[in-house]
């Protein structure tokens, strides 16, 4: 294994670390809050990331799978435990655990958060905090494969690592210019929300928060009540446009963007999500609706909440734990299921989900018709077995770790709801879940080892599975 090309890819990680840094020192000079916090952190990256690089310098530069998932791997622990730093150094605001566990939920866009006042804290932090999320949506490894070749180093292997989904689509040719462009309209789409908010009325820094933590599908506000403090209809609907957008496939922007929109209106996997969308909100409406409300807020507050759910960025208007027990029940599965494949939301992704049951469909068909010839389709081509059965076990790891996250979380003492939702939207990434940690709840309340196996779930479920899993096989460290 070549650990020096390794530990050399993590020292550069760390520079561009130190530069995202720069923009929260800024704004802290800029509103005359204490920079010391961000100082600090930059010396701490650009020391240790000159060390790396100076000192591991590899000669062999070519990336192999191992190297990899090695690399993105520790590169998401890595970016946490120094995005940690500011909220350690900053006074008055969080220990070492709770800062880790809150890097953690802005760097995989969860939005746990275990913060229960956002008005006490700077406002260069409360950016620190929104940027970790909008960072970590379209992947500090996904910026870097467009950096990697100005190195002279290839980026596909970290490509494949960061994104292990059932079907890659690369939008060009070659790998970096691929990822430019999904950060071009990444960048593209948050400055769109950002203008849109303002003209809604929200001020420069508010609008932008809540732009980077939307197309992260991230869910960190700047307010205590999180969109819903606003009272605007007009927020919220832009923060469901623009939700939408984060958790549909970012390729399928890039194919409307070159003319090739007849192919995103035949896209399956689109279809299935917005018919999610739609079926939930229906749902919510027809159960959470009272007489005397109106009919059109009901359907805000409805479409608002699904959204939010499926892509998982865990915004709230209402506090979905007030709502009957058929809404809260769907509401746990939407804490399952998250957006679409190549988007920034999390869970187990449309494209997992519709591509099982189309298995499950054909092997009950082959079941009946022993001699039946029927191959699981898609975009009118068979998918091979090994995809399917690679979508299997991708779901049988993540409810496995689903439920070992919820045990440790019912060991603590807590009811069985407040452990099950709590794992659940640790690892799909979403945020706020039911009981304990509903809505209008946080995460401070759990003893230090509890947050600890949480961030760890929430690291599984941004790494989907796969790339953290490998490190546990004694082959993967093998020669």
């Amino acid at each position: 294994m070549n650990s020096r090309f390794v530990v050399y890819l993590l020292g550069w990680l760390l520079l561009m670390e130190a530069g995202f840094v720069c923009v929260p020192l800024l704004t802290a000079a800029l509103f005359g809050e204490s920079i010391k916090p961000y100082v600090m952190t930059i010396m701490i990256a650009v020391i240790a990331g000159a060390v790396l690089v100076q000192f591991f310098r590899p000669s062999d530069r070519h990336i192999r799978p191992r190297e990899g998932f090695l690399v993105v791997g520790g590169a998401w622990i890595a970016v946490s435990l120094l995005g940690a730093l500011p909220y350690i150094l900053t006074p008055g605001a969080l220990g070492a655990v709770d800062a880790f566990f809150e890097s953690v939920s802005g760097f995989t866009t969860t939005g746990s958060t275990v913060i229960g006042d956002t008005t006490v804290l700077p406002r260069s932090l409360l950016l620190w905090r929104a940027m970790s999320q909008w960072l970590g949506g379209m992947g500090i490894i996904l910026f870097t494969i467009a950096i990697l070749p100005l190195l002279g180093i290839g980026g596909m292997q970290l490509f494949k690592a960061e994104v292990p989904g059932p079907v890659a689509d690369k939008v060009q040719p070659r790998l970096a210019n691929t990822a430019r462009s999904l950060w071009g309209i990444y960048v593209a789409l948050t400055a769109l929300e950002w203008l849109c908010l303002r003209v809604a009325g929200l001020d420069t820094f508010e609008a932008l928060c809540h732009s980077f933590t939307t197309l992260a599908t991230g869910g960190f506000s700047t307010r205590n009540a999180s969109v819903g403090e606003f009272g605007s209809a007009a927020v919220e609907w832009i923060v469901i446009v623009f939700m939408l957008a984060a958790g549909i496939n970012f390729v399928l922007h890039y194919r409307v963007l070159v003319g090739r929109g007849k192919e995103v209106l035949r896209d399956a996997e689109l279809r299935y999500f917005l018919g999610v969308v739609l079926g939930f909100t229906v749902y919510f409406v027809l159960t959470v609706h009272h007489a005397g409300d109106r009919i059109i807020d009901t359907v805000r507050i409805s479409a608002f909440q699904t959204v939010s759910l499926l892509t998982t960025t865990g915004y709230a208007t209402t506090d979905v734990e007030l709502w009957s027990g058929a809404a809260q029940l769907a509401v746990i599965v939407l804490l399952i299921l998250g957006g679409m494949s190549g988007s920034t939301g999390g869970g187990i992704k449309s494209l997992r989900t519709l591509l099982a049951v189309r298995s499950l469909r054909a092997t009950v068909h082959r079941l009946i018709h022993p001699h039946a010839v029927r191959p699981v389709k898609y975009a009118g081509v068979v998918v091979e077995d090994s995809v399917l059965s690679g979508i299997w076990a991708f779901l049988t790891a993540y409810f496995l770790i689903a439920i070992i996250g919820a045990a440790v979380v019912a060991l603590a003492g807590y009811d069985v709801l407040t452990a099950i939702s709590a794992s659940l939207t640790a690892i799909g990434n979403v945020g706020p879940g039911l009981g304990e940690v509903g809505s209008y709840d946080n995460f401070v309340h759990f003893p230090g080892f509890v947050k600890i196996t949480l961030a760890v779930c929430m690291l599984f479920g941004r790494l989907e599975i796969f790339t953290l899993l490998a490190w546990f096989s004694p082959e993967f460290w093998r020669r």
